[in-house]
């Protein structure tokens, strides 16, 4: 069994595959501080809860945009695993061409969903949007060129913004509304959290598609905690949960 970690501001997640297919997918919240000990259980007991046998995995990968934890968390796999994990991070092999000005720049989890994008379809132009703390869409030409970026505030950093900048508006649950115009704060709020970025990534999608690829119809793939939000208003192609664990398998298997 391979054990793939992505390690994110907000959650790690994770998940177990045997032969390219996932057995098992969990989250956890992340938390600045924790010791290796803490992750070293927390992996081996949810593994035992959904009747895996953590001695089964053979190879861990994980990549993160928080560089803090990744010591504490390979410290963890070694430990409690015995194996020293594979990192995502500038050197290893990943079978793009990275067309930003200072490749060190594009984040690991973002380089992974690339890889398993290109992975599952070959030959495409891919928009792929990642709906986590930050959201953020990717380029892929279909030659392989990670082509750049953009990067806006999530739904959930957003709602946090209006709480913390106000002294009257409050955290309300994220959620899709029907019906645009609100009648209560709540509502408002909710519509212009699910709506506004709605608009804004139509209108970023748009810029995309007449800047790089023309008269080409690139395919767009949605991943992260967020993207079953926007399924079935028809600016995705695809959903795919797991893509940056996807990734990771294929930066296993390259390096």
């Amino acid at each position: 069994m391979k054990l793939c970690l992505d390690v994110g501001n907000s959650h790690i997640y994770g998940g177990v595959y045997t032969s390219g297919e996932a057995r098992l997918t969990f989250r956890k919240s992340s938390i600045m501080g924790s010791s290796s000990d803490e992750y070293g259980l927390f992996l081996r007991s949810v593994l035992r809860e959904n009747d895996l046998d953590p001695m089964a995995v053979s190879e861990i990968a994980l990549c993160s945009v928080v560089p803090e934890m990744v010591y504490a968390i390979s410290a963890a796999c070694q430990k409690y695993f015995d194996i020293r994990p594979f990192i995502l991070q500038a050197g290893v092999k990943t079978g793009l061409k990275i067309q930003y000005r200072n490749p060190l720049e594009v984040g690991a989890d973002r380089i992974a969903n690339a890889m398993a994008g290109t992975q599952l379809y070959p030959g495409e132009n891919l928009i792929i949007i990642d709906l986590g703390t930050a959201t953020t869409l990717c380029v892929v030409g279909k030659e392989r060129t990670y082509r750049g970026g953009i990067i806006l505030p999530g739904l959930r950093m957003s709602m946090q913004a209006l709480e913390s900048g106000t002294s009257k508006l409050r955290s309300v649950e994220i959620i899709r509304r029907d019906v645009c115009l609100g009648k209560t704060t709540a509502e408002s709020i909710q519509s212009g959290l699910f709506y506004g970025h709605l608009g804004a990534l139509q209108e970023i999608m748009q810029q995309i598609r007449e800047e790089e690829f023309g008269d080409q119809q690139p395919k767009v793939i949605a991943t992260g905690g967020f993207a079953s939000l926007f399924g079935g208003v028809g600016i995705f192609d695809q959903v795919v949960p797991d893509l940056v664990l996807q990734g990771l398998l294929v930066a296993l298997e390259l390096n």
